[in-house]
C-alpha cells in the first residue's frame, strides 16, 4: 500500500483490475473540457492593415509607438529633459491612437480602458517628471518639495 500512489488506488469503471491510464477518453469528464471551442480571439490579435500587407504595415500603430519612444531615448543621450519628454509624448500618442482607432493591432493589450488608462499616466507621469527635473524645473509641484525634504532628511 505504500508504493501505490493516488491513481492506482481510484476506482474504475471498468473494474477493479484496469489500470487508470485506460480510463481516459477523448472528452474529458470534469470541470474544464478537453477543448475550447468559443474563445474570444485577444484583442490585440487584430491587423490595423489588410492581411494582404506586409507585417510592418499591419501593425503600425505600435512601430510608431516604439519609433517615438526609440527617438526620445537617443535624444535622452544629448538632452535628457527633451528626450524624456519625447517618450512621455509617444506614450500619449499610444493613448490616443487606441482611442481613436478602431483596431490598433498589437498596440491593444487590455481592453481600451486598460489601455488608454495605462498610457494615459505613464505618459502623464513622464511628461511631469521631465518637466520638473532639476535644475531649473520648468513646473514646481510645492508639496512634491516637502515630500522629498521629508523622506531625505
Amino acid at each position: 500500500m505504500a508504493g501505490e500512489n493516488a491513481a492506482s488506488r481510484t476506482p474504475s469503471a471498468h473494474g477493479p483490475g484496469t489500470p487508470a491510464a485506460a480510463d481516459a477518453s477523448p472528452a474529458r469528464a470534469g470541470r474544464f473540457p478537453a477543448a475550447t471551442r468559443s474563445t474570444a480571439r485577444p484583442e490585440g490579435g487584430g491587423r490595423a492593415a489588410p492581411g494582404d500587407a506586409p507585417a510592418p504595415y499591419r501593425q503600425w500603430p505600435l512601430l510608431a509607438v516604439c519609433a517615438g519612444v526609440l527617438t526620445g531615448l537617443l535624444v535622452t543621450l544629448a538632452e535628457f529633459r527633451a528626450g524624456t519628454l519625447v517618450v512621455g509624448a509617444s506614450l500619449l500618442a499610444g493613448g490616443v491612437l487606441r482611442w481613436a482607432l478602431p483596431s490598433v493591432g498589437m498596440l491593444a493589450v487590455r481592453s481600451r480602458f486598460t489601455d488608454l488608462v495605462t498610457y494615459g499616466v505613464l505618459g502623464t507621469a513622464i511628461t511631469l517628471l521631465a518637466m520638473m527635473a532639476q535644475p531649473e524645473p520648468w513646473v514646481t509641484i510645492p508639496f512634491l518639495d516637502d515630500v522629498v525634504h521629508f523622506t531625505v532628511r
